[in-house]
């Protein structure tokens, strides 16, 4: 009989060639580890080469999930266990794994060619170089081949499978439920009866090997994490904000426009939002990302729910058209799923250095609101939030999510959509004016007293026929004009409409418990977008060894909330963790004349959450030991 450890977290890491089926074997483990009740978070990384060279280092391709039994903010800063199928695998990720870490290696892909592709002179399996490891050196692959022989499939092929007998090996290992996992190699390979059960025995085989191998003395339990009652479900940042950008098109009344050009981590929206039609929603696979843009502005004109999906390179091309949603001011509403740049970047991998362009990178003064979200399933309600805007406000709104989030998965609680507040467009039905003649007419730049946004008209509706276009318009009539007065008013009115959105913005919320002397912290750590998680997780450290920090966390960039100039300057120190080399803490800087601290990282990578920890507590050290 084996023994079980009890663990109360766990990260797991699959590593191998792009087509090793690295990002399924995780997405699968994920799966069954969210239904067994844990909390998961997951980094999946991709190689930014379509088809980069087998067994080479650019093409290595790997999953990350972080499962536990308490709530967990990040997929994990290290893993503890490392699936490598090739020796490009073991290469590219072993300088992550710590002394005493996990090895499972495939000893099938450990060839004299293979290992020196990538710069090994000798097989590190058998050289003792890995003897601080914990090193299982298994022929995945054989294994695999001689299991599905039955199936006639040539060797090949049935290699492929070798992704669901590690797969198998690790369920049993970590006690995962099968049920899941049996249910979708059936559904996936319905129509292909060989390799359907060639996965399915390869997947029990390792499961199989698990049980009566005595290589491995032990097995491990992590146990459900508790949580809220609700119905949950996995879910990504990509798949979130295409639910929201559904959700939020129904509760506005108004058919959902996508005008997109694929682009990495953006696509899958597009993919996601096509399979909606029952839902009202049209997708149009633009030529290029202007054509996109273009496209879903028209979509807004015509009354419905424009939007439009990108990275950074496309929020570029697009910025012509967003300074048109401006001057026209119509509902739109423009994802940035940003990726590592500048120009083409490293596609596939994160970074937040697209706050600076979404701000100001359109010719004029042409303000638009900025939200950004947090976390996977936050993408949900961000996406809500924006249309919100929007629509009330009669303007462009940018969304800014990231690679991390867009990819990355957590346990979503599927919310009551009954529950969703209503959106109201409020079109234009009737006049709403008179001409010089005392004549009743249409005036499509007659302004809402509170909000400042125009009226919104569908073409064709009797009566309200306007002129609308990108050339500055004239008070009220919306004529072109060229009055120098007249554009002066313009331009402040349309600053002065973004700047009023705060009265609709909550005060944001600081995290920030007294001591038992009722002392507060001195140091503030503030964030925007998906560094909430690595924020969160280093706060919740440095607690625990016994400091204090304050914690606050940004949704809307544009503008921000009217308490965040009181907050910041309330803090001894604010610290600025971002994915770029500052870009917030310019802004903040100069709009409230504080010192705020920037902690910038631009690695292609999520912040490290230990590393954070650990320069918190020595800036809350030397702040303490400068007053002591």
């Amino acid at each position: 009989m084996k023994q079980v450890h009890t663990l109360d977290r766990v990260v797991i890491r699959f590593a191998g060639d792009s087509g090793d089926g690295m990002q399924l074997t995780g997405d699968r483990f994920t799966a069954d580890s969210a239904v067994f009740g844990n909390d998961i978070s997951t980094l999946p990384n991709f190689p930014a080469e379509i088809r980069a060279p087998a067994g080479t280092l650019p093409g290595v391709s790997s999953f990350q999930l972080h499962f536990a039994n308490y709530d967990i903010m990040t997929p994990g800063d290290r893993p503890d266990v490392l699936v490598a199928m090739n020796p490009a695998a073991l290469k590219a990720n072993i300088a992550d794994l710590p002394r005493g870490g996990v090895i499972i290696a495939d000893t099938a892909d450990f060839t004299k060619r293979n290992l020196s592709k990538v710069g090994y002179d000798a097989n590190p399996l058998e050289d003792g170089s890995l003897a601080d490891y914990q090193l299982h050196a298994l022929d995945l692959t054989g294994m695999t081949v001689e299991a599905v022989k039955p199936f006639g499939l040539s060797r090949k092929d049935a290699s492929r499978a070798k992704n669901m007998f590690a797969l198998g090996l690790l369920s049993w290992l970590y006690h995962r439920p099968t049920e899941g996992t049996l249910s979708f190699l059936t559904s996936k390979f319905a129509s292909k009866p060989a390799i359907r059960d060639a996965n399915v025995t390869a997947f029990k085989t390792g499961y199989a090997f698990g049980e009566t191998t005595e290589v491995f003395a032990v097995t491990y339990e992590v146990a459900p994490a508790p949580m809220r009652p609700g119905r949950y479900r996995q879910i990504n940042g990509n798949l979130a904000l295409a639910y929201g950008l559904v959700t939020a098109a129904k509760k506005a009344g108004l058919p959902l426009f996508l005008g997109s050009y694929p682009i990495t981590p953006a696509s899958d929206v597009l993919h996601e939002l096509s399979k909606h039609k029952r839902f009202g929603v049209t997708t149009f696979q633009a030529e290029d990302e202007i054509a996109g843009v273009g496209a879903a502005l028209g979509a807004s004109f015509a009354g419905h729910l424009g939007v439009t999906t990108t990275s950074g390179p496309g929020i570029a091309l697009k910025a012509e058209t967003i300074g048109l949603g401006v001057m026209t001011e119509l509902p739109l509403i423009i994802c940035d799923v940003q990726r590592a740049g500048p120009s083409t970047g490293m596609p596939t991998k994160t970074e937040q250095a697209d706050l600076l362009q979404v701000m100001f990178g359109r010719n004029g003064e042409a303000p638009v609101p900025v939200l950004a979200a947090q976390s996977p399933s936050d993408c949900f309600d961000t996406a809500i939030e924006a249309t919100r805007i929007a629509v009330r406000y009669r303007t462009p709104v940018i969304i800014l999510s990231d690679g991390y989030i867009a990819n990355g998965a957590e346990p979503w609680a599927v919310p009551d959509v009954a529950a969703i507040p209503a959106i109201d467009p409020q079109f234009a039905t009737e006049l709403n004016g008179t001409d010089k003649k005392g004549q009743p007419v249409f005036l499509p730049y007659l302004r809402d007293p509170e909000t400042l946004a125009r009226p919104w008209a569908k073409p064709g509706t009797a009566g309200l026929q306007h002129r609308i276009g990108g050339i500055e318009k004239a008070k009220d009539t919306g004529a072109v004009s060229y009055d120098p007065a007249n554009h002066e008013e313009m331009v402040r009115t349309r600053q002065a409409k973004i700047d009023g959105i705060v009265r609709d913005i909550p005060d944001l919320l600081v995290d920030d418990p007294a001591d038992a002397d009722g002392r507060h912290a001195r140091v503030l750590v503030l964030g925007w977008g998906s560094t909430y998680g690595p924020i969160t997780a280093a706060v919740r450290r440095v607690r625990k060894g016994g400091r204090q920090v304050a914690q606050t966390h940004l949704r809307h960039l544009n503008p921000f909330p009217a308490n965040l100039g009181a907050i910041l300057t309330s803090y001894d120190r604010v610290i600025l963790p971002e994915m770029n080399l500052g870009q917030l803490a310019l802004l903040l800087r100069a709009k409230y004349l504080v010192d705020v601290h920037s902690y910038s990282r631009v690695r292609g990578l999520p912040i490290s959450l230990s590393e954070l920890a650990l320069d918190l507590e020595s800036e809350i050290d030397q702040l303490e030991g400068a007053t002591a």
